[in-house]
């Protein structure tokens, strides 16, 4: 009877340990802003905004950009190789790439990503001065922001 109630007892303080743990866990980490827009530059394919949405898991994050320019054809799911640069404001460039994207009718804008790339607590990332670059039909396109990004750079947790 002494064992059942030591072994019970045990229990308890364990499960309040735990539950006392889960109380001070930390907090998932975040980046923020987590969407920002850019004026972009497409060379002869085109110009305009674009919208940059950011995530992040610990040190994994994505971003998906919904361009500022529009398909000339139908493109399947997944069929854009994407590569995003940013620069950083420690002065290096940190990218993020890809081949995912939804399927796109002719017309609409084009949307790359999620794009994955790795990052640090306090990274500060900024489009001005980095460049997205897809690859469709064995064509690259380059686009660069023309301003810096709108609220202000990506910065993780």
């Amino acid at each position: 009877m002494n064992g059942t109630r030591i072994s019970t007892g045990a229990a308890l303080v364990v499960g309040a340990l735990a539950a006392t743990g889960l109380a001070f866990a930390p907090a998932a980490l975040a980046v923020t802003p987590d969407t920002a827009t850019i004026n972009a530059d497409c060379g002869f394919f085109g110009s305009g905004q674009a919208t940059l949405t950011a995530t992040q898991d610990g040190t994994a994050a994505t971003v998906t950009v919904t361009s500022a320019i529009n398909a000339p054809l139908p493109l399947a799911e997944d069929s854009i190789a994407s590569t995003l640069t940013f620069v950083n404001a420690n002065g290096t460039t940190t990218t993020f790439t890809g081949t995912e994207n939804p399927a796109i009718a002719t017309g609409d804008p084009v949307t790359v990503g999620p794009l994955s790339g790795t990052v640090n607590s306090g990274d500060s990332l900024e489009s001005y001065g980095g460049s997205l670059q897809i690859v469709v039909f064995g064509i690259t396109v380059t686009c660069s922001a023309t301003a810096p990004q709108a609220p202000g750079p990506f910065v993780f947790d």
